[in-house]
């Protein structure tokens, strides 16, 4: 008790640059909490430091600009260390983009940061005292998440809700309010915390210790309640062929690539539907290379389907553009169904001002010197003897609320190709596949995850993983397809229940400040 006591008087009373550099400190050892180290505590410590160095500020002259460096500081530690995985891309050719990396790994994530500046200083400018101040730092903090996910295409990558990787029961609630609806309430649980550090003002910590003992609780009961059911006769075959990036792009490799995805393919088993990642194929067009069409109709024979990543090319009068696609090649030698990646990476697959950027020598990370087209989507596809099935090619399975077409139909299941060897052998990959579970969860569908170098998987639709097949192994994975479950709260309304959960917070604090008065 009196060490607690002690240590919210101690960081109350920094001043000074000791105040920025704690919230520097504590956000980025809150990024700890998140995969593939899932420290969970770490994270709610983190926002716990963070509310505490608040209402020091709350109290000294010039509160709101000290707010924003507050708020900055502990975002860019967070996302520092959280994102440090993106330096990995720039390693893969490094002649041409070794020299961004140290701009990529600060800039990024100081260009993040901005919005937990803005949070805080927005979190001051409405600040009340007492325990209203959690909920108005939650919903402001919560808000600019929300935008970090949406402005500019998005990034909404390690939203507060994921570090609960730790505990799939607790993470059953993104069915009914989604990964903002759930970070919003595990910033509030950790924002809560700092009133463990002042004489009996317990209430607020224990009343969400409460709160998420009632998530875990049915969470727990939901899964107990629906165990695994797997669609009667569709077999997958997830393909890993374990290639790195820079053999990926150089021409020996080419024909050795080709062959090892023909000959994992062809492993002993009975698969229904093959699975290869992102940009599986070496960098051919189908359209243009009748062999390689020719192995393919070898390979799904009369009652297979093959689904692969691959670039494709189409003009448009004069122009040639290319997309970053996904085949879905049919039983019998039929035309496939080609689907073009719609949420692109800026930088990784176009760059934004291009013409500018280039002249500085700035180009995109994926070979080739034009930056992708985009695509339509997302878009939903029937399968021969199988449920439908809506194609996520990489980071479009990282939006909550745009995974889905508006299609009248609702797939059966999602495939997500994708190549983490761009993401580094650590981190990334283990961060993407906790974003994917949280999408299966929230969109109540199965998710079969191939990617090239790992981790592939198989999802149920309350993210349980049925098949996997780890980081940096060559070989196939063969799973049953899980069966879709009854659409969730989420899938129908989407963020429309986190705009419902900040009204009522809203609504709570504006009584709670009055109480207090």
């Amino acid at each position: 008790m009196n060490f607690l006591l002690s240590s919210g008087d101690w960081v109350r009373g920094l001043a000074g640059w000791r105040r920025y550099g704690l919230a520097f400190g504590a956000g980025a050892l809150s990024a700890l909490g998140f995969a593939p180290l899932g420290i969970f505590p770490l994270l709610l410590l983190g926002f716990a430091v963070l509310l505490l160095l608040l209402d020091a500020a709350d109290a000294a002259p010039k509160s709101l600009r000290a707010g924003f460096g507050l708020g900055w500081a502990f975002a860019f530690g967070q996302f520092l260390i959280g994102l440090h995985w993106i330096g990995y891309a720039f390693l893969v050719d490094p002649d041409a983009h070794l020299w961004q990396l140290p701009f990529a790994v600060t800039l990024l994530p100081a260009g993040l940061a901005l919005f937990g500046g803005l949070g805080c200083f927005l979190a001051l400018y409405f600040w009340q005292e007492g325990p209203a101040r959690f909920l108005v730092f939650a919903i402001v903090y919560t808000v600019l998440e929300w935008v970090r996910g949406h402005i500019f295409t998005g990034f909404p990558w390690n939203l507060p809700a994921y570090g609960w990787g730790a505990s799939l029961a607790v993470q059953q609630s993104m069915a009914v309010i989604g990964a903002y609806g759930l970070s919003f309430l595990t910033v509030l649980l950790g924002a809560s915390l700092a009133d463990l550090t002042r004489r009996s003002t317990w209430k607020a910590p224990l009343s969400m210790i409460f709160l998420f003992a009632l998530l875990w609780a049915g969470g727990t009961y939901r899964l107990v309640s629906h165990p695994v059911q797997t669609v009667s006769g569709v077999q997958l075959r997830i393909v890993q062929p374990n290639v790195s990036q820079r053999e990926k792009e150089q021409s020996r490799y080419y024909a050795r690539n080709w062959q090892r995805l023909l000959d994992l393919s062809v492993s002993p088993g009975n698969p229904s539907v093959i699975i290869w990642p992102e940009a599986a194929t070496p960098p051919f067009l189908f359209s243009r290379d009748p062999a390689a069409l020719d192995q393919v109709g070898l390979l799904t024979g009369a009652r297979r389907t093959l689904i692969t990543g691959a670039t494709r090319a189409a003009r448009t009068g004069d122009h040639l553009s290319f997309y970053n696609s996904l085949f879905i090649f049919p039983p019998a030698g039929a035309a496939p169904q080609v689907f073009d990646k719609f949420h692109l990476v800026p930088f990784g697959e176009y760059v934004p001002f291009a013409g500018m950027l280039n002249r500085i020598g700035i180009t995109k990370l994926t070979a080739g010197q034009e930056g992708f087209a985009f695509g339509d989507g997302p878009r939903t596809y029937p399968l021969a003897g199988m449920p439908s099935v809506t194609p996520l090619i990489c980071y479009e399975i990282i939006f909550p609320a745009a995974v889905t077409s508006n299609q009248s139909e609702r797939p059966g299941w999602f495939v997500n190709v994708t190549d983490d060897s761009w993401f580094g052998p650590w981190a990334g990959p283990y961060q993407h596949l906790v974003i994917a579970r949280a999408r299966a969860i929230e969109e109540a569908l199965p998710v079969a995850r191939a990617a090239n170098t790992g981790i592939s998987a198989v999802i149920d639709p309350y993210g349980r993983i049925t098949a996997e097949l780890a980081l940096g192994k060559m070989g196939v994975l063969d799973a049953r397809l899980p069966k879709a479950a009854s659409q969730s709260t989420y899938a129908r309304y989407g963020d429309l229940m986190l705009l419902l959960l900040l009204i009522m917070a809203a609504v709570a604090a504006f009584f709670l400040t009055k109480l207090t008065r």
